[in-house]
């Protein structure tokens, strides 16, 4: 993708799983955008590359650990986020199908 070059040019550490991190991004905001139940899933993803690139500089220096707490926060709202839009789609599918039933036996 061209993120990969964008970022290989700025010299971005760690280039695969940034040019990861920054396409699941951007296909979230682009499903946010077309209102898309599955843009948490998207977010979830870059979650798990952003926990996994944070753990590589944690590794590192030790002050960074707390970034990875706060996206494994960010993971488990996004899958929240996730399960409640697809329970919110049943129960609007389910009232949507009995208006349908009163609708057509009047």
């Amino acid at each position: 993708m061209i993120f990969y070059f964008i970022l290989k040019a700025y010299d971005t550490a760690n280039l695969a799983p940034s040019t990861l991190s920054v396409s699941t991004s951007f296909i979230a905001v682009y499903l946010t955008f077309r209102r898309s139940p599955y843009f948490a899933l998207f977010y979830a993803a870059n979650d798990i590359v952003l926990i996994v690139l944070w753990v590589l500089s944690s590794m590192e220096d030790v002050s960074y650990f707390s970034v990875v707490i706060c996206f494994i926060m960010f993971f488990a709202n996004d899958i929240y986020g996730f399960c409640n839009w697809q329970k919110m789609k049943k129960r609007q599918h389910s009232l949507t199908d009995k208006e349908n039933i009163e609708f057509s036996e009047k």
